[in-house]
């Protein structure tokens, strides 16, 4: 259910950022076979968004429950990454609680 959520809310702070209709719910199951593309597309969305928007820019939006807020683009793509990483710890912990070997998910380590 994490990964979904981590996906799901990746693609909801892209589709905010490029005004563009996200098409999903934070807390919507995916398919387990649709992830790795939905991860791939959210890659290439931020991609897109650090090469193409001002990282200073106010970006309106509102929020899943119709509240309007603004921040800065590189303030959401901060957030990003650090919910991403909050829900990680989430699930190594998770594994070792039922005393399974947490996988890797440290970014450098799939850089070396």
């Amino acid at each position: 259910m994490l990964c979904s959520h981590i996906l799901n809310a990746h693609l909801i702070w892209n589709s905010r950022i490029l005004q563009s209709d996200s098409k999903t719910e934070v807390w919507k199951m995916l398919p387990v076979q649709d992830m790795e593309k939905i991860d791939a597309d959210n890659y290439g969305n931020s991609l897109h968004i650090i090469n193409n928007f001002y990282l200073t820019e106010t970006i309106n939006y509102r929020n899943s429950k119709g509240a309007m807020f603004g921040n800065i683009t590189r303030d959401i793509l901060f957030h990003i990454i650090n919910h991403s990483t909050y829900h990680r710890a989430q699930i190594a912990f998770e594994f070792k609680q039922n005393n399974l070997e947490p996988i890797v998910s440290d970014y450098i380590f799939y850089k070396r």
